[in-house]
């Protein structure tokens, strides 16, 4: 895989480069905000190793942007700001994982191998249909009746999924285990708010919701 490393301390830079392409990785290092957006827009990488904390352009104004160009790399925020909320924020923001530093080289290869492996299925599926929307997980696009409709990472990763799933119910327990990688906790309702975010953007006002509510269950997409 080809990754792209954005970290403005050199030395944390340095040791990412080397123990990366030790394993087997073709590593690309910039060490600024700006030259950092600048090249991942032209690179053609699977993975951006992206520091929140940059001079010029920061972390998260990168992957806020990366994700409104539709750029398909996957995103791995590094950060020594472990609040949950500042890790919220990352996720909304368009990171697709949030690690925290100091952190063991061992974990960051598990984490770029479990993006890798999610890069390789979202590229291996086709474009997906339900009713007026299609869904293209290469350039990470969503139309209603050829219309636009702007996503957060979450959202799309959840759409994704409930569309690939088209006519059949899916738990919430299954969707907490595939969009969310979390175990099952019953008094979570972060699948129910993100339904609602969703319901927002692509129900048409008047019309009949696309994503149907299976009480007690979970949820089902319009085939």
């Amino acid at each position: 895989m080809k990754i792209l490393v954005v970290e403005d301390d050199r030395r944390i830079a340095s040791f990412l480069e080397r123990g990366l392409t030790a394993e087997g990785y073709q590593v690309s290092v910039e060490h600024d905000g700006r030259d950092g957006l600048e090249r991942a827009r032209q690179g053609d990488f699977d993975i951006v190793i992206l520091d929140r904390m940059l001079p010029y352009v920061d972390g998260l104004e990168i992957a806020r942007l990366l994700r409104e160009e539709r750029a398909s790399a996957m995103i791995l925020m590094l950060t020594a700001k472990d609040s949950l909320s500042d890790k919220i924020e990352g996720l909304k923001g368009g990171a697709d994982d949030y690690l925290t530093k100091p952190f063991a080289f061992d974990e960051l290869l598990a984490r770029l191998l479990a993006l890798g492996r999610r890069r390789g299925e979202a590229g291996q599926e086709t474009t997906l249909r339900s009713g007026p929307l299609l869904l293209d997980p290469l350039s990470r696009r969503v139309t209603r009746d050829g219309a636009p409709i702007t996503l957060t990472v979450r959202e799309f990763d959840l759409l994704r999924y409930l569309m690939a799933n088209a006519g059949k119910v899916v738990s919430r327990e299954r969707l907490l285990n595939s969009v969310w990688e979390y175990g099952y906790d019953p008094g979570t309702k972060i699948v129910d708010v993100y339904v609602r975010y969703l319901r927002a953007k692509i129900d048409a006002e008047g019309q009949p919701s696309l994503i149907e509510t299976v009480r007690g269950v979970g949820y089902m997409m319009a085939p």
